[in-house]
């Protein structure tokens, strides 16, 4: 699916068959892939990404936690893709199961490490930086896979 507008027609484009529109007879926290979309890699589609993990945890009537879990998770892998990859689009998948939710943020370009480690009481003021660190702290698990075809980054949030 490209550029979700609304929010709503995501779960349309892509479903567990990836085929039409699921129908509604689906219970709650059904296990298997949920939904994927492919957006422009553009300031505009972070909120966009929050609408739609919003919409993912309600409609599987998830906890709050499990929703600002997940949004501030989208908000930074997303946030990261825009900034630094250089890729044209991002991929976001959902996955749940009974004990966890899992959100997984693709995009086309290449990770680059850090030129140096971080240095704590210098860069706690800086205004980047810390966007990893909020994902691992909001997850269960969290990796980071690197490859000539872009990078992708997921996370595992306990429910």
């Amino acid at each position: 699916m490209t550029d979700p507008s609304p929010v709503g027609a995501a779960f349309g484009a892509v479903g567990p068959t990836g085929g039409e529109r699921p129908q509604e007879t689906v219970s709650p926290r059904t296990g298997g892939f949920l939904v994927a979309a492919v957006l422009p890699a553009c300031p505009r589609s972070v909120p966009r990404l929050r609408r739609l993990a919003r919409a993912v945890v309600r409609s599987h009537r998830l906890s709050e936690a499990a929703e600002e879990a997940l949004t501030v998770i989208v908000s930074e892998l997303g946030t990261n893709a825009v900034l630094h990859s250089g890729s044209p689009d991002l991929e976001v998948m959902f996955e749940v199961d009974d004990t966890s939710l899992t959100v997984g943020v693709r995009d086309g370009g290449r990770w680059r490490q850090r030129p140096a480690p971080r240095c704590e009481p210098a860069d706690m003021d800086a205004p980047f930086g810390r966007g990893l660190a909020l994902v691992d702290a909001y997850s269960v698990d969290t990796s980071v896979r690197c490859s000539a075809e872009g990078t992708l980054v997921r996370a595992v949030i306990a429910l």
